[in-house]
């Protein structure tokens, strides 16, 4: 079945489910993944653009991207947002946002939609090789992780550029999509991806999507969302920069799992293989 089958349109039911050996098993790859091929930026990539024309082309895009996005999120998937009132608490300071992943499509849209200002959002590269969108990813937000030592230096500094521009960052950090998946993973990189809070000395949030039945039933039973918005987090005044981050991690992660049992509606069904 192609991969975006499983988000726009009705499967069976004998189709709906994964047998994983480890919660770090990647239910859906790209070519480039398939064939483990490393890729790469492209020559002179700008993290933040330089020139003003390419800025006012970005916020003109992003505008359509969050306008498209309202209706697709409201007529498409049905999704109603709880929480955003919370958003006000970060007034006057940049924030991240940490998501559970569970729908390529959603998790472009959704932070969007939900944030109450500008996002930009952490991705791999691989992203940048999609059909399509790929290419237009850096422009409504996508932060690409640098492979080399100066990719991965001006990939921090834009980072923290956004954040003092009292921006939104957006993590994934279960780091693979699950389709559907209704529970909470193990952060495979522990607390490191809460690095970007701690240096920056910003709130988190932590943004949780859960499934239930739809009412009308004319997408067959795939499932609507209810996406709830928590926090803010604060690191500890005491401690190491790691303490600080593992913190966090715990905080996000306890947030994520307690919204994350709201879920009324098991679409897809992950099953641990056995020896």
């Amino acid at each position: 079945m192609a991969k975006a089958e499983l988000f726009q349109k009705d499967i069976p039911k004998s189709e709906r489910v994964f047998y994983y050996e480890s919660e770090t098993d990647d239910p859906i790859k790209t070519s480039e993944q398939e064939k483990k091929v490393e890729v790469g930026l492209p020559d002179g990539y700008e993290f933040i653009p330089r020139h003003w024309w390419v800025r006012v082309y970005s916020a003109i895009l992003f505008r359509i991207f969050w306008i498209f996005g309202q209706w697709y999120e409201k007529w498409y998937w049905q999704t109603k947002f709880h929480g955003r009132e919370k958003l006000k608490e970060a007034k006057g300071k940049g924030y991240v946002i940490y998501a559970n992943h569970t729908n390529p499509f959603h998790d472009v849209f959704g932070p969007a939609i939900a944030a109450d200002r500008r996002i930009f959002t952490i991705i791999s590269p691989v992203n940048l090789k999609i059909p399509g969108i790929g290419k237009i990813l850096p422009y409504i937000g996508g932060l690409p992780l640098g492979k080399t030592r100066d990719e991965k230096m001006a990939f921090n500094n834009a980072v923290d550029k956004r954040l003092k521009q009292k921006k939104v960052l957006v993590i994934y950090p279960e780091a693979h999509v699950w389709p559907y998946a209704t529970n909470i993973r193990k952060f495979p990189a522990g607390g490191k991806s809460f690095k970007y809070a701690v240096r920056n000395e910003v709130p988190i949030y932590t943004m949780t999507t859960t499934y239930h039945k739809r009412v009308k039933r004319e997408k067959g039973d795939l499932p609507r969302m209810e996406v709830y918005l928590d926090g803010p987090f604060y690191q500890e005044k005491n401690g190491t920069m790691e303490e600080k981050q593992n913190d966090l991690a715990k905080k996000a992660y306890d947030s994520m799992v307690k919204y994350s049992k709201k879920s009324t509606y098991e679409y897809f069904k992950y099953k641990k293989k056995t020896k």
